[in-house]
């Protein structure tokens, strides 16, 4: 259980620093690009933007911090794996809470379910199942993990574009049509 963690993922040194550049990058622009929403956030609407605002934050800081731990060279199997699991487990908890949330508001609609509710849920059981993986030494573990981690990426770049969008409409005014 104290074996090294390098073996696993010698080859995706590249992987964990150009995912990890994405998503901190992305989060910097998301605290740019947020003031959009100032003038449309009032006490009654924060409420419901922070649904829809929060876990954007939080997932794109789960991929940040996944990616750091993955380029940790000092990690044995154990460290790595407990890191991962209780990261993702935490993450999944919110997950699940906000997904209760959007699945149960029928103004929400379809799309907005599935991205911002269901899918973040698999991205981080996803991430729990690599964990185990990387606690038994099993080669998949990394796939499986750098596959939980691109699924988290890649739903979060559409739910940020889908906030960013919202907000700018509620700032601008509904786009000509």
């Amino acid at each position: 259980m104290s074996e090294p963690l390098a073996p696993l993922l010698e080859h995706w040194r590249e992987f964990y620093l150009l995912v990890g550049t994405a998503a901190a990058a992305l989060l910097a622009l998301l605290f740019v690009a947020a003031p959009i929403g100032v003038g449309f956030l009032s006490p009654e609407r924060m409420s419901r933007t922070r649904v829809f605002m929060s876990p954007v934050v939080l997932h794109f800081t789960a991929v940040l911090f996944t990616c750091s731990l993955g380029l940790v060279p000092s990690h044995t199997r154990a460290s790595f794996a407990v890191l991962i699991a209780a990261g993702a487990l935490a993450a999944a908890v919110y997950s699940i809470r906000m997904s209760v949330h959007v699945l149960e508001d029928s103004t929400i609609d379809l799309a907005d379910k599935i991205f911002y509710g269901t899918v973040p849920v698999i991205a981080y059981a996803a991430a729990l199942v690599a964990a185990g993986l990387v606690v038994l030494g099993l080669p998949h573990a990394a796939d499986v993990l750098a596959g939980a981690v691109l699924l988290l990426l890649l739903v979060n770049i559409r739910n940020a574009w889908d906030l960013m969008l919202f907000l700018t409409e509620k700032h601008f005014g509904s786009p000509p049509m």
